[in-house]
């Protein structure tokens, strides 16, 4: 590693982007390992459902055999910091961020993706303004900090949306909501999908949350009973549609329903959607102040790649 604290930070997100790139985390390969199963148990005679899970791992195997990105669209990249205030590299991260973004998409290699709106032109670097895109959460007293790193292909954003609603139109408008645009747009984000969902007063509110939904871990479940109780009738509902994987139907077209809430306004209820495709790609690190980090997402994985 480098000597230069900025340029080791620089080169430590640059690895993140390679491994969010070309290796799933721990809890989405998984899943989709469990469905998998699932899908041979229920369905024995749906072949076609078979051989789209056999080509998601078929895929994931080859991109680890020929060093190469998982899925061809390797998004527009995001991060979400969970800074420290008593980090010692907080003024130069945002920097770091972009350098790396730059860096990672030759050496990854990443797809250019983001294109000036305006200008209609595509950058060739992965950056532009305001991106790549960093969310703050600053978490008081902390040395560390925690960043995601999330890709997400064009297709996973297709079926997004934010709303506000009336207030008496309430829950059951906002779950109608999520159902019509799963069943008319979640094909095109590759099924099977991680279905995020924020709900708050302000439709910019929920559709962070929404967002903030989409990196929880598989397995976990929101605190509140209720919002619980909510992801899991979900679940079950939107898998019943039976979209299956890649959309060539199926008993599992979900991986799992997450549920991010805010306190809303007395007169306002707003709901948002987000989702991610069976390549849901995201890595969790925490890096200390000394800068040795740990890679939270990716346990499975032998030390050397990291």
């Amino acid at each position: 590693m480098e000597k230069n604290p900025a340029k080791q930070l620089t080169a430590l997100i640059v690895r993140s982007l390679d491994i969010c790139a070309k290796y799933l985390s721990d809890d989405v390969y998984t899943r989709l390992r469990e469905m998998q199963r699932q899908a041979g148990l229920q369905n024995g005679e749906n072949i076609l459902e078979q051989r789209m899970y056999d080509a998601m791992f078929k895929d994931l195997e080859m991109a680890d055999k020929l060093n190469r990105p998982c899925c061809q669209d390797t998004g527009v990249i995001q991060f979400f910091a969970e800074a420290g205030t008593a980090f010692p590299y907080l003024a130069e991260l945002e920097s770091c961020l972009r350098e790396a973004v730059i860096q990672a998409t030759t050496s990854v290699p990443l797809r250019p993706n983001v294109v000036e709106i305006f200008e209609e032109k595509n950058t060739g670097n992965n950056t532009g303004k305001h991106i790549p895109w960093i969310d703050w959460e600053i978490v008081p007293g902390s040395d560390k900090i925690r960043f995601y790193v999330y890709l997400a292909g064009g297709g996973c954003s297709l079926p997004g949306f934010a709303k506000v609603f009336m207030p008496l139109e309430g829950y059951e408008e906002a779950v109608k909501a999520v159902f019509d645009q799963i069943v008319s747009l979640g094909i095109n984000a590759c099924p099977p999908l991680l279905v995020g969902i924020g709900l708050a007063g302000q439709a910019d509110t929920a559709a962070k949350l929404s967002k903030k939904a989409l990196l929880r871990f598989i397995g976990t479940k929101n605190g509140n009973p209720k919002a619980a109780e909510l992801e899991d009738k979900l679940l079950s509902s939107l898998n019943s549609i039976g979209m299956g994987p890649a959309g060539f139907s199926g008993s599992n077209s979900i991986m799992a329903v997450h549920i991010e809430e805010a306190g809303r306004h007395t007169a306002t209820f707003a709901a948002a959607l987000s989702t991610g495709c069976w390549a849901h790609r995201r890595t969790v690190v925490e890096i200390n102040a000394d800068l040795s980090y740990e890679v939270i997402s990716h346990k499975r994985l032998d030390n050397a790649i990291f």
